[in-house]
């Protein structure tokens, strides 16, 4: 296994793409893409809204659902790892009857943003998604970030967040604890765009508990970014415990109990340990694909925790 990885990594870093910023590395790729993104985006409603927002790092594609509340802070959707917003299609049912949701594509991932500039380090990962909330007409927000999705929702806590009301994080990647070696190891090959459509669709497979992906929207638009699109961000860094303690805003952690991302346990400590203003639940069954699983019980405690923000602003 490991001489496989040190091949796979080895062949990787030899023909990689040496541009600055994320994109797709062929005009067919991009096609080939957008197919299985737009076959993806029929399981979401139409969107109320479709923003294309500037920023200094490139142009952020958001979509808008209208939903309960329209007077409180929206929900704002971060998707994880070469995926978008057709991520969030189980989940948005069930999210609009407590708010307006906004989904995000996250600039430097596959998706419709478009990365100009490069993305250089946490800071610039902050300042990109400042700027593109800064810029809805609502003043603050509720961030709900699933896998990488939830570290970027963290990094802004940390750095940046004035724009934010709660942040909530599901099964969030880099966050609390490390990524398992076997995850790393299993995530390169993957990784390969030359390699068998099945190598992907394995590990894409495992990561959500074993369950199929063959002929699934969503699956079939996450393995295309994984083939087609040429990613150009550093590995996210691990927050240390004294950056978690200077979060100061509510915030409601969802760990998978099955996930392969992190040692659920140690990661639901830590978020414990040093969330000041912390919520932490455990879906001891869920896989990492834990928004797809259990859409209806993350809508039901996103809306106690909302709902207990209230109670307190109104006290």
């Amino acid at each position: 296994m490991i001489g496989l990885v040190a091949a796979a990594l080895g062949g990787w870093l030899t023909v990689r793409d040496t541009s600055p910023v994320g994109h797709f590395t062929s005009a067919q790729g991009h096609d080939e893409f957008f197919a299985a993104y737009q076959r993806a985006m029929e399981d979401l409603p139409e969107p109320d809204a479709t923003l294309d927002v500037r920023t200094d790092y490139g142009v952020v594609r958001m979509y808008r659902f209208d939903g309960a509340a329209p007077e409180q802070a929206p929900l704002v959707f971060l998707p994880g790892r070469a995926s978008a917003s057709p991520v969030l299609a189980d989940n948005l049912p069930s999210l609009r009857k407590i708010r307006t949701v906004y989904t995000v594509d996250l600039l430097g991932e596959p998706g419709a943003s478009i990365q100009t500039r490069p993305i250089r380090d946490d800071e610039d990962q902050a300042r990109w998604l400042h700027q593109a909330l800064s810029q809805l007409p609502e003043p603050r927000v509720h961030l709900l970030g699933l896998s990488i999705g939830g570290w970027t929702a963290m990094n802004l806590a940390i750095r940046q967040p004035d724009t934010l009301a709660s942040v909530t994080l599901l099964d969030p990647a880099m966050t609390f604890a490390d990524m398992p070696w076997e995850t790393v190891a299993r995530s390169i090959p993957a990784s390969v765009p030359w390699f068998p459509k099945s190598w992907r669709d394995g590990f894409n497979s495992w990561t959500a508990g074993g369950a199929p992906v063959e002929d699934v929207p969503v699956a079939d638009m996450i393995e295309s970014g994984m083939k087609n699109y040429a990613l150009e961000l550093l590995v996210p860094s691990r927050f240390s415990a004294e950056q978690l303690r200077t979060v100061g805003l509510p915030v409601l952690a969802i760990i998978a109990g099955e996930s392969v991302m992190h040692n659920s346990p140690d990661a639901a400590r830590q978020a414990e340990d040093t969330l000041s203003r912390g919520t932490v639940l455990t879906y001891h069954d869920a896989s990492h694909a834990i928004n797809g699983e259990y859409p209806d019980e993350i809508a039901a405690d996103v809306a106690a925790f909302l709902s207990e923000l209230d109670e307190g602003s109104a006290d």
